[in-house]
């Protein structure tokens, strides 16, 4: 399983993820380039914007990741149990 998503032509550490916008971004202003995207903040106030598929990959990569994790815990748990 990687630790990268790719958002915006960029791979992102999940675990740099802090969290994802459920609502697309809309500020109304004219000029505004990311009406529609989704924020996806990082840390240091880092900020990358997702398609609405983009977003939903990086949800999904995050679920898996913890998933991973937990399932890893669970393993030394019972490797402990066992000695």
């Amino acid at each position: 399983m990687s630790v990268f998503c790719l958002v915006d032509d960029k791979y992102v550490p999940l675990y740099r993820i802090l969290w994802i916008s459920a609502l697309p971004h809309f500020c109304g202003s004219e000029d505004c380039q990311r009406e529609g995207q989704y924020e996806i903040r990082l840390e240091h106030g880092e900020t990358v914007w997702a398609d609405c598929d983009e977003r939903d990959a990086a949800l999904a990569a995050l679920e898996a990741w913890e998933e991973a994790g937990s399932d890893d815990q669970e393993d030394q748990e019972d490797q402990g149990d066992e000695g």
